[in-house]
């Protein structure tokens, strides 16, 4: 129509001259200081000589593309030089991968020229030309735009108020740019109309676009939400992929006939398909969250944000019911995205065992981890391992030769995370790999040990709040136990004066008979039972007599397989130091302990033997077997029992008994298998060859 190209020519002119005029005000009266100045100058010019272009020639010429090209890259270029505009160089380094990217997709304009003027011979090649074409410049667009949001969402406060006015005018352009072709896209061509408004739109800019430059400038500082800039990266990756797909089911009308029909439905089906695998994955949004912070942010964490997600985790007690160990490994694991990871506790003398484990119940823990030089270094150094490292023979502080074997042979194991409380190794956290995987760098070094250090805190004090609660539970124990101490004796003192009495005073021998051995046994009860009760508790260490061990063994065995199976299979002959009757009553809880484990037919079975400095006895049953966590913070605690109405005490008691005497009792236990536990006693053998004086060395004679 003449009206709409005559209109296109007056837009156009309008366009040139007031673009030309704001480039020359910027020139003379913008602020001098700002870095961006001669960009902003430049894209207004190249935005002025491509509106004389267009108004001179047809807005499908080459002339009038290659000049729009000139004039989108000089914008973008300006917006990149916005994010230095500050002074420093650190903002613009991390958004210069998105605008070079940008710049690539504007400059394949110049191909398409190339391939329209050469090779466009059917107005369907000419069609998917003009359709890819203006879905470059939506990407470019929407590209643009997100830049922008950032650029503005990430300046302080007063800044913003140095932007308002450039950020509006270019938000304006590329909107208008955005719909522009989007609306050529939808419609296989450029509305006449539309063309001509094009003209318009970039004077209508650039008049508040060359305000912005008479405000003074102040420092910017790019700080965007990370949680913003990964959506928008979402979204921007989404609609790319929609976009292609479209563009590419577009190219198939090129087909003929139901071939080409058939083609489009089968890549819509497979596009569908490919997008509701791919795009909800954990990652593919690793992926897109890394390549945002990577790229967009002088720190990859959200120190704020990480904070306030520990906190959290740590005071959610109802977190599926976890305990503070599991709770404490999720809380590190979220921090670095892993999705699994163990832990390694001290028990009271500091040795590292088996602590818990979040989602990795799969990774088998040996009963003895970690060796007490790998343990120094941790405690020492602060050392936090990468795994990666270990593996490649890299190492820091002589830690290499100690690494155990199980966590090296575990490939998904990445790094080793000590808990240090006041200077004191409280734990180790393994971690395994996230799904993105990425090199382990300062920053995670120092996030994970200061989160190292808070997860010691926690633990160090629920273990103090264990400690006095026991204390407490203990106190009351005692004053409970010493009423029922006194009442006994009393009682068998009133026993005791009746037996003298009745033998003086009774005349009937059957009566005296009767009642005789009625107060007798009942006496000799009682007495027993108030020797137990003073005997409760650790045994004193002076009172070690040698005594034969397979003996008490084989006794104690005898009683119990009257009504259970309690079995024999190995009896060797040794002489150990302790208390007979006191090895004999932690030697029954064990037993009880076992029956009760697996029931009255679930067989125990017993060895005893000798590895030359300690006699050993092995009680082994096939009952339900305790868990890992039972068995670090529940077997030895007094008042706690994994069966109805148990009080708790016999294992305790049986401990500290064969800890009195100088043995030790160790546990193994796996739950639907059965436990294993070994008391160890030094032979009377070895302890006289100790105890042994050595003999004076000669004295040499000195001349």
């Amino acid at each position: 129509m003449e009206w709409a190209g005559s209109l296109s020519y007056i837009f156009y002119s309008i366009g040139a001259i007031v673009s030309g005029l704001a480039a020359l005000w910027i020139a003379r009266n913008g602020q001098e200081e700002r870095s961006d100045r001669w960009a902003g100058i430049i894209a207004l010019a190249l935005s002025a000589n491509w509106c004389f272009a267009a108004a001179s020639f047809s807005f499908d010429q080459p002339i009038v593309t290659l000049t729009g090209v000139a004039s989108n890259l000089a914008w973008i270029y300006l917006l990149f030089r916005l994010f230095a505009n500050d002074g420093r160089d650190e903002s613009s380094r991390l958004v210069r991968p998105v605008a070079f990217s940008l710049a690539f997709v504007e400059t394949l304009q110049v191909a398409l020229l190339l391939i329209q003027e050469r090779y466009a011979l059917t107005p369907q090649i000419e069609l998917l030309v003009t359709q890819t074409s203006a879905i470059f410049r939506v990407l470019v667009a929407v590209g643009a735009l997100v830049m922008l949001h950032n650029l503005y969402i990430g300046a302080a406060q007063s800044s913003r108020r140095i932007l308002r006015w450039n950020a509006a005018a270019m938000a304006g352009l590329w909107a208008f740019m955005l719909n522009f072709y989007t609306i050529a896209y939808l419609s296989g061509g450029f509305a006449e109309e539309l063309v001509a408004l094009h003209g318009l739109a970039i004077a209508v800019i650039a008049v508040p676009f060359a305000i912005g430059f008479n405000k003074s400038a102040v420092g910017l500082t790019f700080s965007p939400s990370r949680a913003v800039t990964f959506h928008f990266l979402s979204l921007l990756v989404i609609g790319a992929y929609l976009l292609g797909m479209l563009g590419l089911a577009s190219s198939l009308d090129i087909l003929a006939g139901n071939a080409g029909r058939l083609t489009q439905v089968g890549l819509v089906i497979a596009a569908g398909a490919l997008a509701l695998i791919w795009l909800p994955s954990d990652r593919l949004r690793g992926w897109l969250r890394v390549t945002a912070i990577k790229h967009l942010f002088k720190h990859r964490y959200d120190y704020r944000n990480e904070w306030i997600r520990f906190t959290h985790t740590i005071g959610r007690s109802n977190l599926d019911e976890a305990s503070l160990q599991e709770r404490a490994i999720k809380a590190m694991a979220d921090i670095t995205e892993s999705p699994k990871g163990i832990l390694l506790l001290a028990d009271d003398d500091g040795k590292l065992g088996f602590g818990g484990h979040w989602r990795w119940p799969q990774f088998a823990v040996p009963a003895e981890p970690i060796s007490d030089d790998l343990s120094g270094i941790f405690e020492r150094e602060g050392l936090i391992i990468d795994l990666d490292e270990a593996r490649a023979g890299i190492e820091h502080q002589g830690e290499l030769a100690h690494i155990p074997e199980w966590i090296i042979d575990e490939p998904r194991a990445w790094a080793a995370v000590p808990l240090l409380h006041f200077n004191r190794l409280v734990g180790v956290v393994v971690l395994s790999r996230p799904l993105v995987e990425h090199k382990l760098d300062w920053e995670d070094f120092d996030l994970l040990g200061i989160v190292g250090q808070q997860l010691a805190s926690y633990l160090a004090e629920q273990a103090g709040q264990e400690a006095l609660s026991e204390a407490a539970r203990f106190d009351e124990f005692n004053r409970r136990m010493a009423f029922v101490m006194h009442d006994i004796k009393n009682l068998s003192s009133q026993m005791s004066l009746l037996l003298k009495n009745a033998e003086k005073h009774a005349e009937k021998p059957e009566f005296r008979k009767d009642m005789l051995v009625t107060l007798r046994n009942s006496a000799e009860k009682l007495n027993t039972m108030l020797a137990r009760l003073g005997r409760y508790g650790a045994a004193s260490a002076e009172d070690a007599r040698p005594f034969d061990m397979t003996s008490h063994v084989r006794a104690t065995v005898q009683r119990f397989a009257a009504t259970s199976k309690v079995a024999l299979l190995r009896n060797e002959p040794m002489q150990v130091d302790g208390q007979a009757d006191a090895f004999e009553q932690a030697l029954s809880h064990i037993i009880q302990n076992a029956i009760d484990a697996g029931g009255p037919e679930s067989p125990v079975m017993l060895e005893t033997f000798s590895d030359g400095l300690f006699g050993i006895v092995q009680i082994v049953d096939s009952g339900r077997g305790m868990s890992p966590n039972f068995l670090r913070s529940g077997l030895f605690k007094p008042f706690v029992s994994s069966k109805e109405g148990g009080f708790g005490i016999g294992a305790y008691e049986a401990r500290e008994i064969i800890r009195a005497m100088g043995g030790r009792l160790d546990v193994e236990s796996r739950e639907s298998l059965g436990t294993r536990f070994t008391i160890c006693l030094p032979l009377r053998s070895a302890a006289e060859i100790i105890a042994r004086p050595r003999a004076p060395e000669p004295q040499k004679d000195v001349a």
